[in-house]
């Protein structure tokens, strides 16, 4: 038991049995020095506590170690010991998750035998699926950054097909340059032949993983469920456009505000301008041919489902 705990111990002795400091103190245990002590807070506490509480109100799924690093954003000059005595006083808390157990596979292409070197060296993609207020069907087209951990594009719609896919990657291919690789499950929509057949003709290698096994996309992953759990389940969509405008507001805070454990704390953002840009000019001539290519055939785009 805490001394503070003690203190409150005596003092509800003392009221409820009617003795004495000295024989309440001797039964719980607390010197009577330490039951006369009283705290001395520090003049910028109030302060403090009110900032924390508003990270907290903006980041709910944020543990006291990512709000420490937030509140040194605000040139805090505070240790996680601090901010972990006040996040406990302040009765803070964020429920643990059950973690599920994973079956260790071996595939060749998977995000531990073939990991990024550097930025734009290997990309990942994904899709993720919600609903608005009123039921209807919102799906989002991830693209991260495995080396960086930037979050390249989050498009959302009601759906997406190969020609939005194709837009998007032509998007940042050509504000980019081209990825290395590009690593995918086997869902139908990715390997879909009208985005394989574009992708060939870029000379772009698609690195899929062992079908059943999404951890081996764990960088992708990984994002997803940040997605969900600091996003998704707290914004409540009322249409697409809502959903645009928060999903825009989501992906501009998680690469340039959001610290990342696994970078140091640093943002994606930081983070990648530590490191020179990977894609080259040489990359978009090819781009240019491939996409030239695909608007002398017609193409006709089948539903991503």
């Amino acid at each position: 038991m805490s001394p503070s705990r003690k203190r409150a111990a005596v003092d509800e002795l003392q009221q409820s049995h009617s003795v004495s400091e000295r024989r309440a103190c001797q039964v719980v245990g607390q010197p009577r020095s330490s039951q006369r002590y009283t705290p001395r807070v520090p003049d910028d506490e109030p302060q403090l506590v009110a900032d924390m509480l508003e990270v907290v109100r903006e980041f709910p799924r944020y543990g006291y170690r990512m709000v420490t690093r937030k509140l040194r954003q605000q040139n805090w000059s505070v240790n996680a010991k601090r901010v972990y005595r006040l996040w406990r006083r302040e009765g803070l808390k964020v429920p643990k998750k059950q973690r599920k157990t994973r079956h260790s596979g071996q595939p060749e292409n998977s995000c531990g035998h073939r990991p990024a070197a550097h930025p734009n060296d290997v990309w990942a993609w994904d899709f993720v699926f919600d609903r608005t207020s009123n039921g209807t069907m919102l799906k989002w087209l991830v693209i991260v950054d495995e080396f960086t951990r930037e979050c390249l594009c989050l498009h959302v719609d009601r759906n997406i097909k190969s020609d939005d896919v194709i837009n998007e990657l032509a998007k940042l291919f050509a504000t980019r340059g081209l990825p290395n690789h590009i690593r995918s499950d086997n869902g139908p929509e990715f390997t879909a032949t009208t985005i394989s057949s574009w992708l060939r003709k870029l000379e772009l290698e698609v690195l899929y993983v062992e079908p059943g096994s999404p951890w081996e996309n764990g960088y992708v992953e990984s994002f997803n469920s940040r997605l969900r759990d600091e996003f998704l389940s707290l914004e409540q969509f009322e249409n697409l456009s809502s959903a645009r405008s928060l999903t825009a507001s989501f992906r501009h805070d998680y690469n340039k505000r959001r610290p990342h454990s696994s970078l140091g704390y640093m943002t994606p953002k930081d983070f990648a301008t530590q490191w020179p840009a990977s894609a080259q000019s040489a990359a978009l001539p090819s781009l240019q041919q491939a996409t030239a290519a695909t608007k002398t055939q017609p193409l006709t785009q089948p539903e991503l489902s």
